[in-house]
């Protein structure tokens, strides 16, 4: 009996587990991640220019990656005031990525050009680099390892001074899988995922690859998919998705932002009800993903419609985007 009520628990809280959910008693059905929605403690400023692609704090201090070619840098930011302290460009060729502070190190990836690049923390001088197949979508360092998603529905656990692969998990969602991971953050021995192009964060258990939580960011359900969160008088046609988790381990809040968003939120997680978990639909009765209302602006509409791959592309068969990558 005892064995029994830990794995229906294992179940409801999504542990990773199955649990039996009693609709036709015909076996365990799969563990449903516990939804939750946010809470704004407080909104902050954002630098508009800055096409968020991660995002670190660490002693109150805010370390920000963006991206798109010719514009990438690595960025320190003062948090209350949204100044940038120290700003360090990228080479033009190169499309910066997620971040993770690694002791003294940042290190930086890039999407296509396989290239890591480590920067010390204080001088904002590279220091080093390291070199890997495929796309560079997020990162984070969850003290022992390096964590790093490519746009699929796998995690890959680096080594922190070598970069090299030490295993991998596939990330599903009541039991399926869950592709599009874009940035990460590492809180204790959880992974929390932008899910590209949506409102979501998932909440991930690495061990596993289990989604325990399903975060719904969409406070403001009028708006456009991946910019519910954000006021949408705030918006224009360059503002782009959802992307930017941050953790404050003095508060136990998050600091969530999008790519050209002019706010950023401090945030807590919070349990929403249920029967309104489920994510809203992307794509139409055909497959085809849903278009933009057409007076929100082409060039944002196209960076929509516009999808990646789910998995890293090849030379031949790679989408190019129309305003910027992931």
């Amino acid at each position: 009996m005892l064995a029994a009520l830990v794995v229906a628990a294992a179940g409801v809280f999504g542990l990773g587990g199955r649990a039996d959910d009693g609709r036709d008693g015909s076996g365990p059905a799969i563990a449903v991640p516990e939804p939750l929605t946010v809470r704004v403690v407080r909104r902050l400023p954002h630098a508009r220019d800055a096409f968020t692609q991660g995002l670190v704090l660490h002693d109150g201090t805010l370390y920000e990656g963006t991206g798109l070619y010719g514009a990438s840098t690595l960025r320190r930011v003062t948090l209350e005031t949204g100044m940038v302290e120290r700003r360090a460009q990228l080479p033009p060729e190169l499309f910066g990525e997620g971040i993770a502070l690694v002791r003294d190190r940042i290190v930086q990836l890039t999407w296509r050009e396989g290239i890591a690049l480590v920067w010390d923390a204080e001088r904002f001088e590279r220091v080093g680099e390291h070199r890997y197949r495929g796309e560079g979508w997020g990162l984070c360092f969850d003290g022992r390892r390096l964590v790093m998603s490519d746009g699929s529905d796998t995690l890959v656990f680096r080594d922190p001074d070598s970069f090299e692969i030490t295993g991998r998990v596939r990330v599903r969602r009541a039991g399926r899988p869950l592709a599009h991971l874009n940035e990460l953050e590492c809180v204790d021995d959880l992974v929390y995922a932008n899910v590209w192009q949506t409102d979501h964060i998932a909440r991930i258990d690495p061990r596993t690859g289990a989604v325990t939580g399903w975060i719904d960011t969409a406070l403001h359900p009028r708006a456009p998919e991946g910019l519910r969160l954000l006021p949408p008088e705030l918006a224009d046609d360059d503002t782009d998705v959802l992307n930017g988790i941050a953790y404050d381990a003095r508060s136990g809040r998050f600091l969530l932002t999008g790519k050209r968003w002019p706010e950023l939120y401090e945030v807590q997680f919070v349990p929403r009800s249920r029967e309104r978990s489920e994510p809203r639909s992307r794509r139409s009765p055909g497959g085809r993903p849903r278009r933009l209302p057409r007076d929100f602006g082409p060039r944002r509409a196209s960076c929509i419609v516009a999808r990646k791959p789910s998995r890293p592309a090849s030379a031949s068969t790679r989408i190019e985007p129309v305003c910027g990558g992931p």
